[in-house]
């Protein structure tokens, strides 16, 4: 079998290198490509997260993944999640959403579930997502959500240590009011380390998750 050719198609510089480490040890002889449209997070920030204002931009760089090879597609990005069904449309291969196996999980683990985001723009196609999921399997649940947005400004200006010890306070208030939490986006998986131990059980993010379902497409 010919190795996987892997496109991931991110809105943020930050997610490149985690990604494409994670696709090379779950995916044995994965090939990675990256698209990097740093645009589009400033735009949904301005625009109040409305993303068919991007939605164009997105398919076309779906479109040229398939072109270049791809046999599979990530959207490593929450904020434009929804964008998937119709990226979905405009190619023949599978493109996988990276946090849709994280709501999946989220619905299956608890009924208290709680969301933080460090982005506006992810907060709410997340909770969309996961009540989506919800009614999909017949559960109800109770969302609890956060958003953290000074910790996304400290990461931006390059302060990851910022951003972890901002991010890690407010998760630490959160975690004890819920079954389990959702960092919605994948740049937020950064601050799990820094956590204590015995509550990494109680926290769900999507790269990992993401690129699971990724390799399971691949094994399809």
């Amino acid at each position: 079998m010919k190795p996987t050719k892997l496109a991931i198609i991110h809105t943020s510089p930050a997610t490149v290198e985690p990604l494409k480490a994670l696709a090379q040890e779950m995916i044995p002889g994965c090939t990675v490509i990256n698209f990097v449209d740093d645009s589009i997070l400033p735009q949904l920030i301005e625009n109040g997260g409305d993303v068919d204002a991007v939605s164009a931009r997105l398919t076309q760089y779906a479109r040229h993944a398939a072109e270049a090879g791809a046999d599979v597609i990530l959207e490593a990005c929450s904020s434009v999640g929804e964008v998937v069904a119709q990226m979905r449309q405009a190619v023949e291969i599978p493109v996988v959403r990276i946090d849709e196996a994280l709501a999946e999980e989220a619905v299956r683990q608890g009924r208290r579930i709680g969301v933080a985001a460090t982005l506006s723009t992810t907060l709410q196609p997340t909770l969309r997502l996961i009540e989506r999921k919800a009614a999909d399997a017949g559960k109800e649940i109770e969302l609890r959500s956060i958003l953290v947005a000074e910790a996304f400004q400290r990461l931006a200006a390059g302060d990851t240590e910022g951003h972890n010890e901002i991010l890690g306070a407010a998760l630490l208030g959160l975690v004890h009011e819920v079954d389990v939490v959702v960092l919605a986006q994948a740049s937020m998986a950064r601050v799990l380390p820094q956590l204590p131990v015995d509550l990494h059980g109680k926290f769900l993010s999507s790269p990992r998750l993401g690129m699971a379902r990724v390799a399971a497409v691949v094994g399809e």
